[in-house]
């Protein structure tokens, strides 16, 4: 891996964590954003994050203490010029990101790779009106992002094969199974695949076919038995095969919801302030140890799903 210095612009929750991950596996760091106490507050992720690489996946010990010297938090973009990749993780706002982008174009190298974490805002879009529009490219990272595997490489109709293989190299030296999109579309493969589920869910529920905690129950039952093995595609393989498949799906097809506007349900939540564990209002609602004990499951389940994956799905010992 040639790059060597990665540029972080953004620390919040995933940004740390690209952040926690890149110093993990041996890079240096310099993460950019304007307010002291995100930087405070990433500070103190970081440790507990290598604190976690050192527990869960075997990482050496000296971790724990030397990152630090590895790590540069800067309140200004200037000192970006001289990082060898750079990976924006600001609000998934397209204004907002074309304004961290004005201020990585003033200051880095027109053949520096800029990654974009997001998880739907079409690559293109992103592109129009950069300077260098070929060396931006789609890297959608998931939390906890220095546990996960997943990632998603998304070629933007400009983007350059030198950034791509860059962003895919960079991805494979820091213990990801990058996955290409070769084709610049909203959501990307995961999202996409995931808000027709939610949609369907939502239905569902408005319906009154089942109520949100059978709904879940559901889901968890059956897809928790595959989704971490396999893709829905292979599932159709291991379960019956594209003939059977194909009679059930005549039959149901025409009955699924196809809306465009958004569900009811949902956006009546969304106008309310309503965001989950982090207010303790969602679908369902949660006490502040509610909150921390899902949050604390949810880490110990990405640790042991990554287990698995990389049991059944080895990867090549790839380091910087």
């Amino acid at each position: 891996m040639t790059a060597r210095t990665i540029g972080v612009a953004g620390l919040g929750l995933l940004g740390r964590g690209v952040a926690a991950c890149l110093l993990g596996h041996g890079f240096r760091v310099t993460a950019f954003t304007r307010r002291p106490s995100t930087h405070a507050e990433a500070r103190q992720y970081l440790a507990g994050a290598m604190d976690d690489l050192v527990a869960q996946a075997g990482f050496p010990a000296r971790l724990r203490h030397e990152w630090a010297d590895r790590y540069e938090p800067v309140p200004s973009p200037d000192r970006l010029a001289l990082c060898d990749f750079v990976i924006e993780s600001v609000a998934e706002d397209l204004a907002v990101k074309r304004q961290t982008f004005d201020a990585l174009e003033a200051v880095v190298r027109p053949d520096v790779p800029i990654a974009s974490n997001t998880s739907a805002l079409p690559i293109g879009q992103l592109q129009a009106g950069r300077r260098h529009p070929e060396r931006l490219l789609g890297m959608h990272w998931a939390e906890p992002a220095h546990a996960t595997r997943f990632m998603e490489i998304i070629r933007g109709p400009k983007t350059s094969d030198a950034a791509f293989h860059a962003a895919m190299e960079l991805a494979r030296a820091i213990g990801k199974e990058p996955c290409e999109v070769q084709k610049d579309l909203p959501a990307f493969l995961v999202n996409r695949i995931g808000y027709a589920m939610y949609r369907e869910a939502l239905y569902l529920l408005e319906q009154g076919v089942a109520d949100a905690e059978t709904i879940d129950r559901s889901c968890r039952n059956a897809l928790g038995l595959f989704a971490t093995l396999c893709g829905p595609l292979r599932w159709i393989d291991l379960s019956g095969g594209p003939a059977l498949y194909a009679k059930a799906m005549a039959g149901v097809l025409p009955t699924l919801n196809n809306a465009a506007e958004l569900p009811e349900t949902i956006r009546r939540l969304a106008e309310s302030g309503a965001r989950g564990i982090a207010n303790g209002r969602g679908f369902y609602a949660y006490t502040p140890e509610e909150c921390r004990q899902w949050e604390d499951l949810f880490r110990q389940h990405a640790w042991k799903v990554k287990e698995l994956h990389d049991q059944y799905f080895p990867l090549a010992d790839q380091g910087p």
